[in-house]
């Protein structure tokens, strides 16, 4: 599959390329972005380069698509549908994000998400979309809930990142689903 740029209101969504190595290294250096994600820790320029090479295989064989988030032309964001599973009656796969820190709280990430699980459902005739968190992870469990994704349930040692592992969470939200947030016992 070829890359698709995605536009929103405030966003250009495109596959990150060589020239935005320099802003993932620099975005991935954030404590909170190696401790709620499965980028290594410490993050290097050389994990940067890696990570631009596998965005375009995982495009080019259709098992992931990933976006870099960008805002006035600055990189605020990553966001991608992951384990992308075709299946007759539909497929899933998982979406996944980061937002840089000084672009938290701007609803970057439920704006782009917006437009990743809109072509996903669309486009790749999705059935069913899933979010998956660290157990813990309360902002991303608050943008996922404001998306429409319904809690399911807590994974046992589900996360798995360098040589950690760790409980995760776990949401869905199928193509029909009312996209109206739900209460969500993790935060209510």
């Amino acid at each position: 599959m070829e890359p698709v740029t995605l536009t929103t209101e405030r966003l250009v969504l495109r596959a990150p390329d060589t020239s935005d190595i320099d802003a993932i290294t620099e975005a991935c250096q954030d404590p909170d972005i190696q401790k709620w994600t499965t980028v290594p820790s410490p993050y290097s320029r050389s994990d940067a380069e890696e990570f631009v090479r596998l965005v375009s295989e995982w495009w080019a064989d259709g098992s992931e698509t990933v976006w870099a988030v960008r805002a006035d032309g600055i990189l605020v964001g990553m966001i991608g549908l992951h384990d992308i599973a075709a299946h007759r009656a539909g497929g899933r796969a998982e979406l996944g994000f980061w937002a840089t820190s000084a672009a938290r709280g701007r609803g970057y990430v439920s704006e782009a998400a917006t437009a990743v699980m809109d072509w996903g459902f669309r486009e790749l005739g999705l059935a069913r979309i899933e979010w998956r968190a660290v157990a813990g992870n309360v902002a991303s469990a608050k943008t996922a809930r404001a998306l429409g994704f319904r809690y399911e349930g807590l994974l046992r040692r589900a996360f798995a990142s360098g040589d950690r592992r760790e409980d995760s969470w776990i949401a869905g939200l199928l193509r029909d689903d009312d996209r109206t947030p739900v209460a969500w016992p993790v935060l209510d």
